[in-house]
């Protein structure tokens, strides 16, 4: 195998693949990226068997060439000193090529390294993902549903299917739903589908869709979606990427969605984060980072509390309380973690009770709904 391509293209394409290489395992192949030149270009492709990425640099992009293929073939080389090396070379070309026993030649400018490469051979197959369980959405709204759901999955693995974000779509509306059983985040929006195609139950883990969310551009292209029996495979423009699913059934949610309140509160989201934050300062983490909300006719307070450390609180006077008054503790991570991914000036927090979930909502928009547990005030 014999290329020359553009630095800056090759750069890009190794940081995409990048995100699937294995950190931890004792396969030395899937530490590595693996390299195939053909005709019509290059493809870099990353997995750690529970994800994987194959992107691809044509030849040409418009009227400049990117990638010059001198000799077809493939290789596997350590994604990390690749992306160390490649990043570094003082010229605007790279040239790769492979000799016998795997030896691969980098060159750029004045520099020259051998690195010890692997039989392409040895690399694991991507999977085949195909059915007619496709459909398309925009990638900026695919990366915002990532954003607004996947912190609040469990990051304990005594209950799987906790640890992932589960998808359902029905007439052309995709919903994503995650929780940790102390707080849940729920998410919708249309996409384009067949109006008969309707999807349940499925679960991709949380540290898949954090790695797609850093792939997917913040623009509004149309990616793909594949679901299979046990992989879902998203194309991209010139990237696919690939995660297992989850096994088993997720919890019914709809049963701890509380529809009657007794009280609402309409506050600006900076107001109310900001006071968090102050609030959270003095919260301890051994005691759920515990922080008190006192909902009074004229305002709300929010207050922390530690013996050992001191105390703080705060009022904020431009809300708009309806209903009972009330106070209530909960865990400033989940709440700020709610309030960091809404994208709106307003929000909505509804209460049944000082020991009931309540729920954050923006006013008017019901695709975008977090709950939270309170913490028992002792």
């Amino acid at each position: 195998m014999k290329i020359v391509i553009q630095r800056q293209n090759l750069v890009q394409a190794i940081q995409h693949v990048q995100k699937a290489v294995s950190g931890k395992t004792t396969i030395p192949v899937l530490t590595g990226i693996k390299i195939v030149a053909a005709k019509d270009g290059l493809s870099l492709t990353a997995t750690d068997l529970e994800i994987g990425i194959e992107t691809r640099v044509p030849t040409h992009i418009e009227e400049d060439q990117i990638v010059n293929v001198i000799e077809e073939g493939a290789i596997v080389l350590s994604a990390k000193y690749l992306s160390d090396i490649v990043r570094k070379l003082p010229s605007q070309t790279v040239e790769i090529e492979v000799k016998q026993n795997y030896l691969t030649i980098l060159r750029g400018g004045k520099s020259e390294y051998n690195l010890h490469g692997l039989d392409h051979e040895e690399f694991p197959r991507l999977p085949q993902v195909s059915g007619n369980q496709i459909f398309s959405m925009q990638s900026d709204i695919l990366k915002d549903m990532i954003r607004q759901t996947s912190f609040a999955v469990s990051g304990e693995e005594i209950r799987p299917v906790l640890t992932g974000v589960m998808f359902t779509l029905k007439k052309g509306s995709l919903k994503f739903v995650a929780t940790d059983s102390h707080r849940l985040a729920t998410r919708e929006s249309s996409v384009e589908a067949p109006e008969d195609l309707e999807i349940h139950n499925v679960i991709i883990p949380g540290k898949s869709l954090n790695e797609l969310g850093r792939l997917l551009a913040d623009d509004s292209s149309l990616v793909d979606l594949v679901v299979a029996d046990n992989q879902v495979l998203v194309q991209m423009d010139k990237t696919q990427f690939y995660t297992r699913l989850i096994d088993g059934q997720y919890p019914d949610i709809s049963r701890i969605i509380p529809s009657n309140f007794k009280t609402g509160l309409t506050v600006k989201t900076k107001d109310l984060q900001g006071a968090v934050e102050r609030a959270s300062l003095i919260a301890k983490e051994h005691e759920n980072n515990l922080v008190r909300l006192n909902i009074k006719t004229g305002g709300i307070e929010i207050s922390s509390n530690s013996p050992d450390v001191g105390k703080v609180s705060e009022s904020i006077e431009e809300v708009t309380v309806n209903g009972d008054e009330l106070l209530i503790a909960f865990n400033s991570k989940f709440m700020l973690d709610a309030l960091r991914v809404i994208d709106s000036e307003d929000l909505l927090i509804e209460f049944t009770g000082s020991m009931s979930p309540f729920l954050v909502k923006i006013p008017d928009n019901p695709n975008c709904l977090h709950l939270i547990l309170p913490v028992r005030i002792y």
